[in-house]
């Protein structure tokens, strides 16, 4: 990976494993890579002044992921679909998505692995006639933790 700072946030690529096509991995927004500690505060007896503040597992927010409406066919629209739409009967498929910020020198700077990701959230942006704009669906995917290279 390349080196650069600061770096841009409109240069990055997302990929979701077993997936192919352009319009699979064609978004024009990504947020929600964030992750914080659970705490827990603990008072101690005879000590009024504080309480004792104890760490008890990461938390991580969902990943949201944005595009101009697909209304073709795609890998990722059916994934949502069989999983959102299910009844639950077949077991959820959770796929690794993997978050890449580029370089000026589309070199990668710096990667972001979300592991068994499956997707809970599908929503289309409002249709409104007196404005031009390009209807966005919005995925929202849950997993269970991520890394980062």
């Amino acid at each position: 990976m390349s080196e650069y700072y600061p770096p841009v946030g409109f240069y990055f690529s997302l990929s979701v494993s077993g997936m192919t096509g352009n319009l699979d991995v064609a978004f024009q927004e990504v947020s929600g890579i964030n992750a914080e500690m659970n705490v827990e505060e603990i008072g101690a007896g005879g000590e009024n002044r504080f309480k004792y503040k104890v760490p008890t597992g990461a938390r991580y927010g969902n990943l949201i992921a944005k595009r101009g409406l697909v209304t073709s066919t795609s890998q990722l629209a059916k994934w949502c679909t069989d999983t959102i739409g299910s009844d639950l009967t077949n077991p959820i498929s959770p796929k690794s998505i993997t978050v890449t910020l580029m370089g000026p020198d589309a070199q990668p700077l710096k990667a972001w692995n979300f592991v068994n990701a499956w997707p809970v959230k599908w929503s289309v942006s409002d249709f409104k006639s007196t404005e031009g704009e390009i209807v966005v669906e919005s995925i929202e995917f849950a997993y269970t933790y991520f890394n980062s290279a």
